[in-house]
C-alpha cells in the first residue's frame, strides 16, 4: 500500500498500559470513548466485538438517520503492548486500512501511540481522521 497516507496520534495516560489496552477491546468502554450521543450526534445500535486474532468487530451507529457499521478484524493482540486491526465503514475497504496502537509504560502511566494507515482512496480524509482519533484518544483519557 505504498503512497497510503498515515496519521499518528500520541497521548500520555496516567493509568497502566493494561487498563488503557483493555478499554480498546471492551464494548462497554468503546461506548464511552468512541461512540455514543454523549460524544456526537449519533445513537449506538450495537457494539459487537470478538477480541481475538482473526476475530471481527461491528460497531453500528445511526447518524442523521443513516446506519453506519464500523467494521474490522483483529490482526494482532499482544496485551498490554500492541493492538493491530483493520478499519472500514460498511465493510468498504476495511481490510486495506490498518490501525496500530502501541502502549508503552511511562512512569506511573503509559504512552499510547496510534497510527492509522489509510487506503490511498481515503487520502482526502486524512486530516479529518487525524482529528477524529485525537478526539477519541482524548475522550478515553477523560473516561479513564
Amino acid at each position: 500500500m505504498s503512497g497510503a497516507p498515515a496519521i499518528r496520534v500520541e497521548h500520555r495516560f496516567s493509568v497502566s498500559p493494561e487498563r488503557v489496552f483493555d478499554a480498546w477491546l471492551d464494548p462497554v468502554w468503546i461506548g464511552r470513548f468512541i461512540f455514543g450521543a454523549h460524544l456526537r450526534d449519533e445513537q449506538v445500535v450495537s457494539l459487537e466485538n470478538d477480541p481475538r486474532v482473526g476475530g471481527a468487530f461491528h460497531y453500528k451507529v445511526t447518524r442523521g438517520g443513516i446506519e453506519i457499521d464500523h467494521t474490522g478484524t483483529y490482526r494482532e493482540i499482544e496485551r498490554p503492548r500492541r493492538l493491530v486491526f483493520t478499519w472500514g465503514v460498511d465493510a468498504e475497504q476495511g481490510d486495506l486500512s490498518v490501525v496500530t496502537i502501541s502502549f508503552a509504560p511511562d512512569g506511573d502511566g503509559c504512552l499510547l501511540t496510534l497510527t492509522h494507515k489509510l487506503h490511498p482512496d481515503w487520502a482526502e480524509y486524512a486530516e479529518r481522521t487525524q482529528a477524529g482519533w485525537t478526539k477519541i484518544v482524548g475522550d478515553l483519557a477523560g473516561a479513564l
